[in-house]
């Protein structure tokens, strides 16, 4: 899909705050309140546009320890993979999670309350799956940046 100059500035303004009201969005891109309401359509419909979320501070609601962990699977056979993706879906600790290349097979985003939460999920979650080799985890010690605004196309200048 091909988006135009005023699709990308739309597209940016949403993703520097998605709040902004259609009325707001049309004097920042000189159209009308109509006009802005159906390119937001548009780009739902078409599914440039996935959703809508509020971004949480994580400390202010009780889950201020962030981890990265790097998970090896015994074997790749399919059912193998099929079936921990599944199993991964379901922790709601895990907020993230990357099938990648490189030692290890996944690379987990998971957040918890502090070290005894991430313990306990080790233990009795995650290394709970079937399949699992090994895993090696990171722990944050300073958000450097955060930030799930994407560069459009024609922004990398």
């Amino acid at each position: 899909m091909i988006l135009d100059q005023t699709d990308r500035r739309l597209l940016r303004f949403l993703q520097q705050d998605c709040k902004q009201t259609n009325k707001e969005l049309s004097l920042k891109l000189n159209l009308s309140v109509t006009a802005v309401y159906e390119r937001i359509k548009k780009l739902e419909r078409l599914q440039v546009i996935e959703g809508y979320s509020a971004r949480l501070n994580k400390e202010a609601v009780g889950l201020g320890f962030l981890a990265f962990c790097h998970i090896k699977l015994e074997k790749h056979a399919k059912n193998a993979i099929d079936y921990f993706e599944r199993e991964v879906m379901k922790l709601d600790e895990v907020l993230e999670c990357f099938h990648v290349s490189g030692d290890y097979d996944y690379l987990l985003k998971v957040v918890v309350k502090d070290m005894e939460h991430f313990r306990t999920f080790m233990v009795t979650k995650l290394t709970a799956i079937a399949h699992i080799g090994s895993t090696q985890s990171s722990f944050t010690i300073k958000e450097v940046k955060n930030t799930a605004e994407l560069m459009l196309a024609n922004d990398a200048s």
